[in-house]
């Protein structure tokens, strides 16, 4: 007497006859929807599953590792960008500067203030005191001209050079979240630094302070992988030479702003505690250190302003 068997089809595609099954779920598959695994085949349902369960990889501070430094490609692309506008309309350069405050007239001619009160009338508060709180940001995307200025289009190649070789390397280090918040905390740093210090009527330009914060990153990592720091020691004495020796060609403070800036929080992303805290403890060095620097600027402003903030 015959027996007539039984059928078995894919559980995706129930019109495939089939007789393989997932050696994880014991579901029958289909040749389109086997997986190779170690033992047998399994399903894409398995498959996704077993990757969920995977440990993802992490860098040393605990961000998502990428093989592609994307960030410090786009902060160099907005750079050079930067600078071709600023080339075509050079007027960019006085709106978006970073200034503490200056006298603007009617004329457009600018003024030096005398002491920490200005004369009202037909004249404008112009700068970081005047409200325009951008600038501390923008002016770290400007540069030199390259017909004005002690360096010109020097000013842009040496700031890229160092943002391309240094800024390839710390991004995959902190993966691309944090080196972004390192980069833009450590230019807010120069500009808080030069508003403090520097006279509030001097504009200033470059990337330089944020270079600086990266390199600054860029030891502190290396020391937290127990590197040999013999090449990383004498880059970072060049690089404070460098600080030293251009104080009175450019503004140091923008560059030690973004030094201690950088430095400070490549600590707290390379030293936070593993675990669930990790994250806490970075994110908490983030938010202190811009109310610092939020307080800072707002109480020089506020000593500039004569005791009132501008509206």
């Amino acid at each position: 007497m015959d027996s007539e068997s039984t059928v078995t089809t894919c559980y995706r595609h129930p019109a495939v006859e089939c007789h393989v099954r997932c050696t994880r779920c014991e579901r029958f598959i289909c040749p389109d929807c086997m997986r190779e695994a170690s033992v047998g085949h399994h399903c894409p349902e398995c498959v996704k599953e077993g990757a969920r369960s995977v440990r993802q990889a992490r860098t040393i501070v605990g961000g998502r590792v990428s093989t592609t430094p994307v960030v410090t490609y786009v902060l160099f692309g907005l750079n050079v960008l930067a600078y071709l506008a600023e080339v075509v309309r050079p007027e960019l350069v006085d709106r978006f500067a970073m200034v503490g405050a200056r006298l603007v007239g009617p004329d457009g001619g600018y003024y030096a203030g005398e002491g920490p009160h200005f004369v009202f009338g037909p004249l404008r508060v112009e700068g970081v005191a005047g409200g325009e709180w951008e600038r501390m940001l923008t002016g770290a995307f400007l540069h030199v001209s390259p017909f004005e200025g002690t360096f010109g289009i020097v000013h842009i190649t040496m700031n890229m050079i160092a943002l391309w070789q240094l800024g390839r390397v710390v991004e995959l280090m902190l993966g691309r979240v944090r080196f972004a918040v390192l980069y833009l905390l450590s230019a807010l740093g120069g500009s808080v630094l030069q508003l403090v210090f520097e006279d509030p009527w001097q504009s200033s330009v470059g990337a330089s302070g944020a270079v600086f914060g990266v390199a600054a990153a860029y030891y502190v990592l290396h020391r937290r992988l127990g590197a040999d720091m013999a090449s990383v020691n004498r880059f970072m004495g060049l690089l404070l030479l460098w600080l030293v020796v251009s104080a009175g060609l450019t503004s140091w403070q923008g560059h030690l702003g973004g030094l201690l800036v950088g430095g400070a929080l490549a600590l707290a992303y390379a030293y936070a505690p593993r675990g669930g805290r990790r994250v806490a403890v970075q994110v908490g060095a983030c938010v202190g250190l811009v109310v610092l620097l939020a307080v800072t600027a707002a109480v020089k402003v506020s000593e500039l302003t004569g005791g009132g903030l501008p509206l």
